[in-house]
Order: C-alpha cells, then sequence, then structure tokens
C-alpha cells in the first residue's frame, strides 16, 4: 500500500470511531507513521484530506451499484437504490454527514458519481413512459429527499428513532415522480401527455436516420422539456 492510500485508510478509520465526527491531521499522520509534511505534501490541507477520505469510504458503497446487475424492472433498482442509500449512512454516519456538510470545501467526486448513476436508473424508467416529470428533475427530487432522511437519522435519532421513515418517504416521493405503468385511466390527461413528452425527450438522442436538422433538434428538445415540467399550455 502506498503512502496516500495509507493516511486515507488511517483517516477512514479514525473517522469511524470519532464521537465527534471529526479527526485530527496530527491523529491520522501517528495512525499512518508519516510526518505532517508528508500529509500535507499529499493533500494539500485537511479539507483536502477529508475530501479523498470520504472518495473513499463512499466507493466502497458506489462500487456495488456500479457491479450491480440490471434487473428487468427498473423501479425495483430504483427502491434498492434508496434503500441502500439510507443503509450506508446509518453504518457510516460521520462520513455521510461530511460528504453533504457545507463546511468541506473540496467536493468529494463522489457525490456527482451518485447523482450520475441514480440519473441512469430514471432515464431507463422515463424510456419506458414511466416519469411524471424529466429524469434530471426526478434525480435531484429523490436525491434531496433520500439524503434528507438520511441526514435527519442519523443526526437526530430521538426525532427520528424510527428507520421505516426512510421507507415512508420513499413511497411519497415516488408517487410524485412515477407513473403507474400501464397508465390507469382514471390519470388526468395532463399526467399523459406530460409522461408522453418525457419518455420522447429521453430518446431523443437515440432517433436514426436522423430526420432533424440539429436547430430542429434542439427547439424540439426545448419544448418537450417544458411539457414533461408544466404541461402543454392551455
Amino acid at each position: 500500500m502506498d503512502t496516500r492510500s495509507s493516511i486515507i485508510q488511517a483517516a477512514a478509520a479514525l473517522l469511524a470511531q470519532s464521537p465527534s465526527g471529526d479527526v485530527s491531521t496530527r491523529a491520522v499522520c501517528e495512525a499512518a507513521s508519516v510526518q505532517q509534511p508528508v500529509l500535507y505534501r499529499l493533500f494539500g490541507d485537511k479539507d483536502g484530506l477529508l475530501a479523498a477520505t470520504i472518495d473513499h469510504v463512499w466507493d466502497q458503497y458506489l462500487a456495488g451499484k456500479r457491479a450491480a446487475k440490471k434487473s428487468e424492472d427498473p423501479l425495483s433498482d430504483l427502491r434498492a437504490g434508496w434503500d441502500n442509500h439510507t443503509a450506508f449512512a446509518l453504518a457510516n454516519p460521520n462520513a455521510y454527514k461530511l460528504m453533504f456538510s457545507p463546511t468541506l470545501r473540496s467536493e468529494p467526486e463522489a457525490a456527482a458519481e451518485a447523482m450520475r448513476l441514480l440519473c441512469e436508473v430514471l432515464e431507463r424508467l422515463a424510456a419506458q413512459g414511466r416519469l411524471r416529470v424529466p429524469p434530471g428533475q426526478a434525480a435531484r427530487m429523490v436525491m434531496a429527499a433520500n439524503t434528507g432522511v438520511a441526514l435527519a437519522l442519523i443526526s437526530r435519532p430521538s426525532l427520528y428513532p424510527d428507520a421505516h421513515l426512510s421507507v415512508l418517504v420513499r413511497d411519497a416521493v415516488y408517487r410524485t415522480i412515477l407513473l403507474d405503468t400501464p397508465v390507469p385511466g382514471d390519470l388526468r390527461a395532463d399526467d399523459v401527455r406530460k409522461a408522453a413528452a418525457t419518455t420522447l425527450l429521453s430518446s431523443l438522442d437515440e432517433l436514426t436516420p436522423e430526420p432533424l436538422t440539429s436547430a430542429e433538434s434542439a427547439l424540439l428538445a426545448q419544448w418537450l422539456t417544458l411539457i414533461a415540467e408544466f404541461g402543454p399550455a392551455d
């Protein structure tokens, strides 16, 4: 194991054991058997070390998501993704809180990858005509809600003692962004149009042969996005 990896491993272990959710660079250096100048040369400062440590801890979680075999039903994958996210937060509370801490100046790369993996599942649902809103908007809604409930569970366990709250919030959010398949007969026509626009928008880049110019495609994408988000004009 190289020096950089040794420092990150030491920081991750100390972070997991920390009652306050913080670690000192001195303690990390002692645990990794290196001098502080070495740490600062490799990571710049404590903020850089923490960002690298969070990426390391989250990578273990994201590695499972990357390797997971896609099921035939993306909704099952979406549910599993939410539940795994919450389970990870409960198992790694200090690293999880640091991931979303506004005091951390260096944004961990894991945040962007987690959002990308979520978008992939939602794009599969959009392609099946099962989203009420565009995949990007749905991803932001899901991530914000999942993060919020996970932070509540680990930060204020006395106020949120029941982890089943995560499932209740999950299902409420999914009812907001998802359509049933097949589309029920009593669904409002406006929702059907939004879903149709979202489905077409998700497949726009795959249309072959290209029937439109680039300018026409951009204009169509803009119209579809407006319909998917706000519904057709009266």
